[in-house]
């Protein structure tokens, strides 16, 4: 596994062959174990399928972790941390965060993280890492102030795929919302601790800096990046 704490937060689209294989190379050993988390839809067991199908061509050892129900803290304790990467799937961002609270989740991803095991994950996989996000988990896009916190500042996904997130997003900014980044679907952003050092794509997507600007406005930035094969 990689010598430093990673996280690879990802715009969208789902499970994107080249970068889920840029996770998989990030972990730097053969046939990396990798463990699914799809709280965020409430395990959705056609997301776990979906999970399971995506990996199996690529060289690695899959593995899902279901948290609603009863699951068992040590065992899912022991599961997480004997991971090389953990990819957490899309959907509700604040209920996912409230499931890992409740089963004492986010403590182990801390622990995991600051092991070095990669942390990835799509959407609310995404979201999650950061202090603020944008999100429709509550219906109306908006933001929201109750992630992990691993990362400083905001993200938003999905940047080009929903009409919304661009405006809204850059009036959250405006406002006094936390800077941060903004992701297209199928770009992921590569961090080390809490530094973004690479910036990748597997399609024709863009990722950006939105930081509040003058006269009460967002500026964007957009950020280099690498196109996959």
């Amino acid at each position: 596994m990689p010598a430093a704490p990673t996280i690879v937060p990802i715009g969208g689209a789902g499970f994107s062959p080249a970068i889920l294989q840029f996770v998989l190379d990030l972990c730097e050993r053969p046939r990396p174990r990798v463990c699914f988390v799809p709280t965020a839809s409430g395990d959705s067991s056609d997301y776990v399928v979906r999970f399971y199908e995506a990996f199996r061509d690529l060289d690695s050892v899959p593995s899902h972790v279901a948290l609603h129900g009863t699951p068992e803290r040590e065992a899912v304790r022991r599961q997480l941390l004997d991971q090389d990467a953990i990819y957490v799937g899309g959907g509700n961002t604040a209920n996912m965060l409230a499931v890992w609270r409740l089963h004492g989740a986010d403590v182990v991803l801390r622990e995991a993280w600051e092991q070095g095991i990669v942390l990835a994950g799509v959407s609310a996989g995404a979201n999650c890492w950061f202090e603020a996000s944008t999100t429709d988990s509550f219906g109306p896009l908006s933001g929201l102030r109750d992630g992990l916190g691993f990362l400083p500042g905001s993200f938003s996904p999905h940047y080009d795929a929903e009409p919304e997130r661009r405006p809204t997003y850059q009036r959250l900014v405006s406002e006094g919302f936390p800077a941060g980044f903004a992701a297209d679907d199928g770009v992921a952003l590569h961090f080390t601790w809490t530094e973004l050092v690479e910036t990748v794509a597997a399609g024709a997507g863009s990722a950006f800096r939105v930081e509040p600007g003058p006269g009460g406005t967002a500026r964007e930035t957009a950020l280099d990046l690498r196109r996959l094969g």
